[in-house]
């Protein structure tokens, strides 16, 4: 029995339509061996990474601005009166989401 250079077998479950696209890419890379192909992907593959805190706080103050703006919608339809302040804190809560959208737009690559 011949020794083996790799003798740690690796497994992973797959589904069926992950295993078509495992077998697209392969033939895309011109390999039918599976090994070739897994030990390729695994070794010199792309691992990416999103960061969506800054999404995550700018969905954050979405919820609150939305909050604000629903207390005026409110009190507009109780009192059937549209005051000044309303709309100013409305134009703010725009501008505080022009704002955080910026941010976020300046830090991406």
């Amino acid at each position: 029995m011949a020794i083996r250079k790799r003798n740690i077998v690796l497994r992973v479950p797959v589904t069926a339509e992950e295993r078509a696209m495992i077998e697209r890419k392969m033939q895309q890379m011109g390999t039918s061996c599976f090994s070739v192909y897994a030990r390729k992907m695994l070794i010199d593959g792309y691992v990416v990474k999103i960061d969506y805190g800054d999404v995550k706080a700018m969905t954050a103050e979405l919820q609150k601005i939305g909050r604000n703006i629903n207390q005026i919608a409110r009190r507009v339809n109780a009192t059937g009166t549209l005051y000044a302040q309303d709309i100013e804190d409305i134009k703010g809560a725009l501008t505080e989401i022009w704002q955080s959208q910026r941010s976020i737009l300046l830090k991406a690559p």
